[in-house]
């Protein structure tokens, strides 16, 4: 399946504090949630500028307005995970339905924003961040999950074809159900050791928590590029993987940021010459603080994408579109 130029990815895990419960506080993240008010218009609006798609990957839980619509959508049968700290819906009982909670839980003005924009896709990120690999859990459950976010999403005229799976975690036995309904094509994992989703212990281990974050500013894992041959079908679903997550400015790190800049930019490069994909991602919220120098990263990646796209028709679509191309094949 040769292909006569390489494309860009980006899709962002849309989630709020959804998806940062179980390992961060509200106080504690509060500028980075609060400031996704801020950040996603002007994600959309330099993407726009520079001709870029993006994917966002948006919880059920984000489309509702308050608690009572969340409920009211909430399926019957829930995850019964067996640390019942992966669990949201013991969290929703304490949230109080107010302006400040509301901007850590809901976003379905933004969810409009994008949608009425018409150039990138919104993805599902299941009903409810529903992590498919932690003990406990079953397909039926995670069906009853999608089927909640699906059914939320439609009240806007969203129809999902595309997934991201929370914490990447990936459960191929789970896909024939997302295929079942409509879904078409999911964001795999780098075939690297130190991304492997598999073992959820394993990968919260220091050891590789560092190495993934030596990988962001030294070329360890490689570029993860990989031509529109490698895409396979998965249980009918299509796996499209990851190349790179692109880490927020770390004040801490600053001497090395032109480091892990770079690395992007020959990932980048490296996928245009070669006819190959490079998929980024990361989540809104990583770019809630330090927004300046974030915003200046990326518009330097996007400058970057643009002489790539004038040099070897490089182009940037979405995944669906990636898994229409491939299926068309």
């Amino acid at each position: 399946m040769p292909s006569k130029n390489g494309y860009l990815l980006i899709s962002l895990d849309f989630e709020l504090f959804w998806g940062v419960r179980d390992v961060k506080t509200k106080s504690g993240y509060k500028e980075n949630l609060l400031n996704v008010q801020k950040v996603i218009p002007r994600l959309l609006e330099l993407a726009d500028k520079y001709e870029v798609k993006l994917n966002f990957a948006t919880i059920g839980f984000l489309f509702a307005t308050n608690k009572k619509e969340l409920l009211d959508f909430a399926p019957s049968i829930k995850p019964t995970y067996k640390n019942s700290i992966f669990n949201p819906y013991q969290y929703i009982d304490n949230i109080d339905d107010g302006e400040n909670y509301n901007l850590y839980h809901y976003a379905p003005n933004l969810i409009d924003l994008i949608n009425s924009n018409k150039n990138h896709e919104i993805a599902t990120h299941t009903f409810s961040h529903f992590y498919v690999n932690e003990t406990g859990q079953t397909i039926e459950q995670f069906e009853n999950d999608l089927l909640a976010a699906i059914a939320i999403a439609k009240q806007k005229g969203i129809t999902f074809k595309s997934i991201v799976f929370p914490r990447n975690q990936i459960n191929e036995d789970y896909l024939s159900v997302c295929l079942k309904h409509g879904i078409t094509n999911y964001r795999g994992t780098e075939k690297h050791w130190m991304f492997d989703t598999t073992d959820t212990n394993r990968l919260e281990r220091p050891s590789h928590k560092m190495f993934r974050l030596m990988d962001a500013y030294f070329n360890l894992s490689g570029y993860n590029t990989y031509p529109l041959s490698n895409i396979k079908s998965i249980n009918g679903v299509l796996n499209i993987p990851s190349s790179k997550f692109f880490r927020p400015y770390s004040k801490s790190l600053k001497a090395l940021e032109l480091r892990r800049i770079n690395r992007v930019k020959k990932g980048l490069t490296y996928a245009a010459k070669h006819n190959e994909i490079y998929h980024m991602w990361w989540h809104p919220h990583n770019f809630g603080a330090n927004i300046e120098e974030n915003f200046n990263n990326l518009e330097t990646i996007f400058k970057h994408f643009t002489t790539l796209k004038r040099d070897y028709s490089f182009n940037s679509l979405t995944m669906s579109e990636i898994a229409s191309i491939v299926n068309a094949k």
